[in-house]
């Protein structure tokens, strides 16, 4: 079930980009930022941004989507499935709210689709924030070959979850019945697995954005990463930072993949200076 709203001042509605029903929180007023959600079984905007949009939405006009096949976004058999339908979907949601840029903050494949959107149409991304976010090409993970072979159930989902966090306590058990309820919804599984090639064996290659196009991004960045992260490792960030032109990294320990909600207070602190110094 996905809440009508976060809190008083938070808006849950949807509306058609890309042929799809979008579903999206929006909170707040000012410079436009978007929270882009990561994947992994029963996600959803709400799942990866809730802890910390009502603090950004005291400063900015936050927006949260799902994307297509996640959340309360629309799936349609036999739809193709990808990067660019997802941009599409971004800035189709956009150009229906009359943003004509915002600043993107990326967690996992959130990060990915921001800098997709970044490479396809700059003038649309005035900065970047990306958390926990693959590049290159590097060998499939412990986490995401579990995400990739998780079948709907609850023991299955809390098995997942605690791959994610350094302190697998943060898996709680109202986070595995809201995780596991959304992953159990026609088509949600079939949307993780257009992601990432199905594993098969140690060394299974993934890719994110090659380095080479990562080097033409324009767009002021900040990376940030944990440093215990068994989803995407932290190699990645520093890649991904030292292949950025304009990128700043913060590495953080004893964190894994979910920054935002492990490291809550210093992940809004870092984003609003971010955007404060950074971002015009």
């Amino acid at each position: 079930m996905l809440p009508s709203t976060i809190d008083e001042h938070t808006t849950s509605r949807t509306v058609t980009a890309a042929g799809h029903p979008t579903h999206f929180h929006e909170a707040g007023t000012g410079r436009p930022v978007l929270l882009l959600h990561g994947s992994g079984p029963g996600v959803s905007a709400w799942s990866n941004w809730s802890g910390v949009l009502p603090e950004l939405a005291g400063r900015h006009r936050v927006v949260a989507p799902d994307a297509a096949g996640f959340g309360g976004s629309g799936f349609h058999e036999g739809f193709e499935y990808g990067i660019k339908l997802w941009v599409a979907q971004l800035f189709g949601l956009m150009d229906a709210l009359e943003i004509p840029s915002a600043t993107l903050v990326g967690n996992s494949f959130g990060g990915g689709l921001a800098l997709a959107a970044a490479l396809r149409a700059p003038e649309r991304v005035d900065g970047l924030v990306l958390l926990g976010t693959p590049c290159g090409t590097f060998p499939m993970t412990e986490g995401l070959a579990a995400g990739w072979h998780y079948e709907p159930d609850p023991g299955a989902m809390e098995r997942v979850l605690r791959l994610f966090p350094y302190d697998p306590s943060l898996v709680t058990p109202e986070m595995v019945r809201a995780r596991y309820e959304a992953s159990a919804r026609p088509g949600a599984q079939q949307a993780y697995r257009r992601l990432i090639p199905e594993p098969r064996g140690a060394g299974t290659p993934v890719k994110g954005v090659p380095e080479d196009r990562l080097a033409t991004i324009t767009a002021p960045t900040l990376v940030l990463h944990g440093r215990e992260d068994r989803v995407i490792p932290a190699e990645l960030g520093m890649r991904a930072a030292h292949a950025i032109p304009d990128a700043e990294l913060h590495l953080f320990g004893e964190c894994g993949h979910w920054v935002q909600s492990e490291r809550r207070d210093a992940f809004v602190a870092l984003v609003d200076d971010f955007l404060a110094r950074r971002v015009r």
